[in-house]
């Protein structure tokens, strides 16, 4: 087990957190996912390390079914524009390979050079699935769970409600 790993789980004991939690084959798209997922209880996420055009990280979580206005949502945050991280920036930033990325991944970032932006509906739903920062397992977690693990990371999320973002 890697140490954000034993980390992560340090961070759940602590906290008296214990996600139900499902192996799976390596997934590295929502699609291959799915099937999976289907066993779980929570709205699924995609997340996305967005870098802006001057600078800065953002690590995206939005259910799997939302579809972003990168433009609207980096005038929101104040990036002026956005593009996507390379794998090289992924790896070095938050310790995690494409397919494997999630809020939990920034149990790595301790620099603090990632924002994270969670959408706000997801966090209406009573469960959220993310991936423990490998793509061969994924957790479910209440809301609130999810919400203390990553404030235990040392981070503060951005909540966006994206419906209300205007297109530009």
């Amino acid at each position: 087990m890697s140490d954000a790993r034993s980390e992560l789980d340090a961070i759940f004991s602590r906290l008296d957190i214990q996600p139900v939690a499902i192996e799976h084959p390596p997934v590295h798209t929502v699609e291959e996912a799915l099937p999976f997922w289907n066993a779980l209880e929570g709205v699924h996420t995609k997340n996305l390390l967005l870098k802006g055009a001057k600078g800065g990280l953002w690590l995206v979580c939005v259910p799997t079914d939302r579809r972003l206005d990168l433009k609207a949502l980096a005038v929101h945050v104040g990036a002026k524009k956005f593009s996507f991280a390379s794998a090289e920036t992924l790896l070095e930033t938050l310790n995690v390979v494409q397919g494997s990325v999630s809020p939990l991944a920034l149990v790595n970032d301790k620099a603090g050079a990632v924002q994270l932006v969670l959408a706000k509906d997801m966090l209406d739903e009573p469960r959220i699935t993310v991936h423990p920062l490998v793509n061969t397992a994924t957790l479910s977690l209440t809301s609130d769970e999810l919400l203390r693990v990553i404030e235990a990371t040392g981070h503060k999320p951005e909540i966006v409600d994206f419906d209300s973002l205007a297109s530009v």
